[in-house]
């Protein structure tokens, strides 16, 4: 039966964005599918916590601790996280997908690795580590599944489902977290973990890598956690003679039993490797030069034992190595007994320290949502669970007036029953004076807004002649619709709304009508042919003017053009039988031009007008030709 017909989970949409698609591997806490996201369009892993864990706060803690510590962490040698939520009662993380297997795959694989290869993939895991390190997270649970070896050549550090900040090295109470194989002695007797545990646990699995299998094996995990605590880590070369000094060397400091005496950090174990892989490629350069007998001999099987003439000329030119090696095993084996000590005298405390750790002052509790409560509600049930309380002011844009805005520490954030939680009364949103907006340009107003902490909402446009383009005409309050141009009081994360100059409309005045149209088109505005007027001024069928059919006039509103008929027509004057010199004026004046005899001029008194044509009284357009005709002639 195929894992679509047996998982539910296949095909299911998570919060309405991830389609899961196929399982990747299942654990004990959760289950790793891979899922397209439909936002993005990528194909992401997304971990699913087991149903069964759901109601466990520990386990949620765990998962929300794991989106945060790795969304903290930014290295291409470590995951990335990209999301984290709950859909119904399910609680998921998202991730980046990597095709490829574990070093725990490569492992079952090979069996055990060459030092070049232990060395190229302890550089990418110290890498990654040393980011985590550096950011103040402790992984906590190092192990060969939890390194993943992408197809592309990618090495990458993932899981911090159990990472915590470096300075939160206290015991817990809790039961030991992590792999039990990989787990340092302090872990182990006391239940403290900084950043020197993970450089334990990174020394176990160079072992592992270098010789094929563990250090310390047993039936029980009691077994290996007693060995954890009081043998000594052999020498990698014990198991394979390929192994170089200076990587036994690398795998003692960095699980000496002490961690004082351990690398402080993933950064100066990655600088020790990287010296240790410089010492040994240099001396692979070199070392096909030398005139040597065979340095191994092959008794049977794969069992191989160092020549005689070769050990005795390598302990001749590296004393210091084997000196070194002597002396760090001796050291270790001084401190079993002390160790052995520790561990019984801890058994026969824990009856105590379980009290202490699981009812008394040391366990840890959850600190409750208690967010929009009223106080005396939410002091109540902090009190109830063993807290103690105090309040603080804040101001706060999403919980009302007098109730409870947040926590400190915040919710889900384990506390020590009895330590003390600070419940901060929201205040409402936060006061706040907006200066003169009108008349400001638009992108300084925006500025001025945001830097009080509002917010720009809708910003309106429209025509205005009198401002110029991009020029602030007015602003109001969102939410009431109250005019602030000019300034005034307001509260923080509240929503300005703007009108803003587009210039004045253009003037089509003595365009023609294609014209116009193209001119305020370019603008935004329609133009629509309208009534038709007489004019003096703008020749016929041109645009004497656009009026709005709106106040104000915004983008997409229709002007309506304003057609001229050229100028109006005035009635011929009366001219007949008046002389020439009064007729010529009056018609000249009515605005026409004139046809006659030019002898009139000679003497205009003496000619008297008999006729004109147009006649007396019509109407002629001005600049029309008038014939005038004279009695006698």
């Amino acid at each position: 039966m195929t894992t679509s017909q047996t998982d539910p989970m296949i095909g299911r949409l998570i919060d309405g964005r991830y389609q899961v698609r196929s399982r990747i591997a299942r654990g004990g806490m959760a289950t790793v599918y891979l899922a397209t996201d439909l936002r993005l369009e990528r194909r992401v892993a997304i971990k699913i916590m087991h149903g069964h864990l759901a109601d466990d706060s520990t386990f949620k803690s765990r998962f929300v601790q794991e989106a945060r510590s790795a969304a903290r962490l930014a290295h291409p040698n470590v995951v990335n996280v990209f999301d984290q939520g709950q859909d119904s009662d399910m609680a998921y993380l998202v991730m980046e997908y990597l095709p490829g297997i574990t070093l725990r795959d490569l492992l079952k694989d090979y069996g055990r690795l060459t030092p070049e290869q232990t060395i190229d993939i302890m550089e990418a895991v110290l890498s990654g580590l040393a980011a985590a390190h550096k950011a103040g997270i402790v992984h906590r649970d190092l192990k060969p599944e939890n390194v993943l070896l992408a197809d592309d050549g990618r090495i990458k550090i993932g899981d911090f489902g159990l990472a915590r900040a470096a300075s939160a090295n206290t015991a817990t109470g809790q039961a030991l977290l992590g792999t039990i194989a990989y787990l340092s002695p302090e872990l182990v007797t006391r239940g403290v973990a900084d950043a020197r545990s993970d450089i334990y646990a990174l020394g176990i699995m160079m072992y592992e890598m270098l010789t094929g299998q563990q250090p310390f094996q047993g039936e029980q995990p009691m077994q290996i956690a007693y060995q954890h605590a009081n043998d000594a880590v052999p020498v990698p070369s014990s198991k394979n003679p390929a192994v170089p000094a200076e990587l036994d060397e690398l795998v003692l400091w960095a699980t000496e039993k002490d961690p004082d005496r351990r690398p402080k950090d993933a950064r100066e174990m990655l600088d020790r490797l990287i010296e240790a892989e410089k010492s040994i490629r240099g001396e692979a350069t070199l070392q096909p030069t030398m005139v040597l007998p065979p340095a191994f001999d092959v008794v049977e099987g794969d069992t191989q034992i160092i020549n005689p003439a070769i050990r005795q000329q390598v302990a001749a030119n590296t004393p210091s190595a084997a000196e070194s090696l002597t002396t760090a095993t001796k050291r270790r084996r001084a401190k079993g007994w002390w160790l052995f000590a520790l561990v019984i005298l801890l058994a026969g405390l824990a009856g105590g320290t379980g009290w202490y750790f699981g009812a008394g002052p040391g366990s840890l509790v959850d600190v409750p949502n208690v967010v929009n409560q009223a106080p005396d509600k939410a002091t109540a049930t902090l009190t109830d669970l063993g807290f103690t309380v105090k309040q603080a002011q804040e101001y706060s844009v999403t919980v009302p007036t007098g109730q409870v805005s947040s926590t400190d520490p915040g919710a889900d954030t384990p506390v020590n029953r009895g330590g003390q939680v600070t419940l901060r009364i929201s205040q409402g949103p936060k006061p706040i004076e907006l200066p003169a907006l009108a008349g400001q340009p638009l992108d300084a107003v925006k500025a001025a807004i945001t830097g009080q902490g509002a917010k720009v909402g809708e910003t309106a446009e429209q025509f205005d002649g009198k401002a110029p383009a991009g020029t602030v005409l007015a602003a109001t309050r969102a939410t009431d619709g109250t005019d602030i141009s000019g300034g005034g009081s307001y509260f923080e994360a509240a929503t300005v709304n703007l009108v803003v100059s587009l210039g004045a409309i253009p003037d089509v005045t003595g365009k023609n009508v294609e014209d116009a149209t193209a001119t305020l088109r370019d603008v935004g505005l329609l133009a629509q042919s309208g009534p038709e007027s007489y004019s003096d001024s703008i020749d016929k069928g041109d645009v004497i003017s656009a009026q709005p059919q709106s106040d104000p006039v915004h983008k997409g509103d229709t002007l309506v053009l304003e057609i001229s008929k050229g100028p109006e027509p005035v009635p011929v004057p009366d001219v007949v039988g008046k002389t020439w010199d009064v007729a010529k004026k009056a018609l000249t004046d009515a605005g026409f031009k004139l046809k006659y005899s030019a002898i009139a001029d000679v003497v205009p008194t003496a000619f008297v007008v008999a006729k004109v044509n147009p006649g007396v009284g019509e109407r002629v357009e001005k600049g029309s030709e008038i014939t005038v005709n004279f009695a006698g002639f």
